[in-house]
């Protein structure tokens, strides 16, 4: 069982930055990739970013490419999303989540735990 609690959300003019955090109560003996996923109201759930086990590997979507930046603490058990120049359309609930698989996918329905979601808001 992975619980996983994210923070860092606020409200911020276009162009700033936000970190998020999510820490994960884990057993060590588990290997599991890590992705940050987003909803805004009315839209479908997406694929923000994720990171292999070992964090050697990062995916991005294309929208966010060049502005995020996911990386992990295996030692905290805490992941992070450093987002920068932020836009009025990253306005969203951002959601951490674990795959009990070496790598992340793009998929939501391939992550086996949710976080409960922190806001993110961007003003223009």
């Amino acid at each position: 069982q992975v619980q996983l609690v994210e923070s860092g959300g606020g409200l911020v003019q276009a162009g700033g930055s936000l970190r998020l955090s999510c820490v994960a109560s884990v057993r060590t003996s588990v290997s599991y990739a890590l992705g940050w996923f987003r909803q805004a109201p009315g839209k479908e759930r997406e694929f923000v970013a994720g990171i292999t086990w070992g964090g050697g590997r990062t995916y991005y979507a294309d929208s966010v490419k060049g502005r995020f930046t996911i990386s992990r603490d295996n030692a905290k058990n805490t992941a992070y999303l450093q987002m920068d120049n932020l836009k009025p359309e990253d306005t969203a609930v951002y959601f951490c989540a674990a795959a009990t698989r070496p790598f992340p996918t793009s998929r939501a329905n391939d992550y086996d735990y949710w976080g409960q979601g922190t806001q993110v808001t961007v003003s223009s």
